[in-house]
């Protein structure tokens, strides 16, 4: 597969190089970059390196084969980045439906205490209403008493 490249501003041919040992690299749109060796004559030549199957037409992946692999290590640390955003997400979810749980049970709370608190007059109501009875009826026996006590005194 012929095709003409820019690298470092000169021009070169280049063919792919297939069932090599090197690792596979995706380019910017994630498709497998080949490996290509650069065949035209210049200080390059013979030299590999990998090119989108695209390039130069919509991608611009390029990447010699001996240079040090900031792409992968870039692609690993985007990764490793997608990764943790994708467990904040879910972290995120799991908090926003507990706390929509506990905003459940807040208001179950607030209606109970309200039914408390209703259950809380009537009941002090009730005893209210007890004591007075109470007093009532302490209030004629001794009234009797002392109607007792003066109805023998007449005598």
């Amino acid at each position: 597969m012929a095709s003409s490249q820019s690298a470092g501003g000169s021009s070169s041919m280049s063919r792919s190089r297939s069932g090599s040992q090197l690792p596979q690299l995706r380019c910017y749109h994630d498709e497998v970059a080949p490996v290509k060796v650069v065949e035209h004559h210049g200080p390059t030549l013979g030299k590999m390196f990998y090119g989108c199957g695209r390039w130069p037409r919509t991608c611009g992946f390029f990447k010699w084969v001996d240079e040090p692999d900031e792409v992968t290590e870039l692609q690993f640390r985007l990764f490793e980045k997608d990764t943790k955003i994708a467990q904040l997400e879910m972290e995120k979810q799991m908090l926003d439906e507990k706390v929509r749980r506990l905003k459940q049970t807040n208001l179950n709370i607030q209606d109970q205490v309200e039914e408390l608190a209703l259950e809380n007059s009537v009941v002090r109501e009730e005893l209210y209403s007890a004591k007075a009875d109470k007093k009532m009826t302490l209030l004629l026996i001794f009234s009797w008493i002392f109607f007792g006590i003066i109805m023998l005194n007449q005598d």
